[in-house]
């Protein structure tokens, strides 16, 4: 095969026929969604009622007062909910967004386990089903894009 016959097999006009990973793509960025609204109200709550949460400060991971986590909280909140919006309109800076605030948001959720075990233990799971998704099967939100053209 020559060289330009290669590019014009990687340029292709027509669309890849679409696997199922393209509704695990869609089901992950609809979990982003729900994910950074859940942190969004999370953040809220760390904001304006501290004492809603199990542990006092000195009990976190990282010896900061509940406003820090709840604005940190809120802004990953409505960052997930963007990116995940973007993966499901078939972005692909939504796919690398997504990877790094996801990972972000484990992190910050670890931080956050005592004073709420059980949403740390569910977010850290949707953050990781997440990476796994976007880096591995990401690149079918593509198709998304194409159809809509």
């Amino acid at each position: 095969m020559t060289e330009s016959e290669q590019v014009q097999a990687h340029s292709s006009a027509e669309p890849r026929a679409a696997t199922a990973w393209l509704g695990w793509v869609v089901f992950i960025g609809i979990l982003l969604c729900g994910a950074g609204l859940i942190n969004a109200v999370q953040g809220l709550v760390a904001v304006f009622d501290e004492s809603f949460y199990r542990s006092s400060t000195s009990g976190l991971a990282v010896d900061v007062n509940y406003a820090v986590w709840g604005w940190a909280l809120l802004i990953l909140g409505v960052v997930l909910v963007a990116a995940g919006g973007g993966v499901v309109l078939g972005y692909r800076w939504a796919r690398v967004v997504g990877v790094v605030v996801a990972s972000i948001n484990a992190l910050v959720n670890l931080g956050f386990v005592t004073a709420y075990p059980a949403w740390t233990i569910l977010a850290v799971c949707f953050d990781v089903s997440a990476i796994y998704a976007l880096i591995v099967h990401g690149g079918e939100a593509k198709m998304l894009r194409i159809t809509r053209r």
